[in-house]
């Protein structure tokens, strides 16, 4: 189960550009805590203490503390340039809501499938799975075996057994999460570009 992160804030009294540039120049981020039918609250964040947790990969799918609100980062707007964070978006959760997060996927037994001993590749669809779950129970990631895929083989969320209590966020279709291609395949599109680099 993901970690409950912990960050420290203050109220933000003044809103704006000019307030908010401000703040950014002291290294603080401005932010906003809304939900759970409360008031939305001005915060702002250190700079550096948003950045450390950014770094963990886990900043979107765990419980972050602000100062004692339970809350989930929804939205972090980054500076195009710099990459900097400008702005952080949390919502207020209760302890055991339903919520919505990006869990990352970890492939397992791939010496178990015969397509990749045969040099199949595995073709990763999707990195992350969208799982509906009880906050207090956000697992760190969903491990996903590839056990006697052959060449040609597609992965369905269908085939997947998700960790206890987590539904999937799509439940409109059977959606393919990764698939076994061939190595030809990748050898005639690199031929290719190698006969396209050797004509010009």
């Amino acid at each position: 189960m993901s970690d409950t992160l912990t960050l420290s804030a203050e109220t933000r009294d003044r809103a704006g550009k000019g307030a908010s540039r401000a703040l950014r120049r002291e290294g603080r981020v401005p932010a906003v805590i809304y939900g759970n039918k409360q008031d939305p609250k001005s915060i702002h964040v250190n700079e550096r203490e948003l950045q450390k947790l950014l770094n963990t990969g886990h900043f979107f799918n765990s419980v972050i503390m602000v100062n004692g609100e339970r809350t989930l980062a929804k939205d972090v707007a980054f500076d195009v340039v710099t990459d900097r964070p400008l702005h952080v978006d949390f919502l207020r959760i209760s302890e055991h809501a339903t919520v919505t997060v990006e869990v990352p996927i970890v492939f397992v037994d791939e010496e178990l499938a015969p397509g990749l001993k045969r040099g199949g590749v595995l073709n990763i669809v999707r990195h992350e799975l969208e799982l509906v779950v009880d906050a207090a129970e956000i697992p760190d990631q969903v491990e996903i075996s590839v056990k006697g895929l052959e060449v040609g083989d597609s992965l369905h969320i269908s085939a997947v057994t998700l960790p206890k209590g987590a539904t999937p966020a799509i439940t409109d279709r059977d959606f393919t999460i990764a698939t076994v291609v061939a190595p030809s395949a990748l050898k005639s599109a690199d031929g290719e570009a190698e006969a396209e680099s050797a004509e010009g």
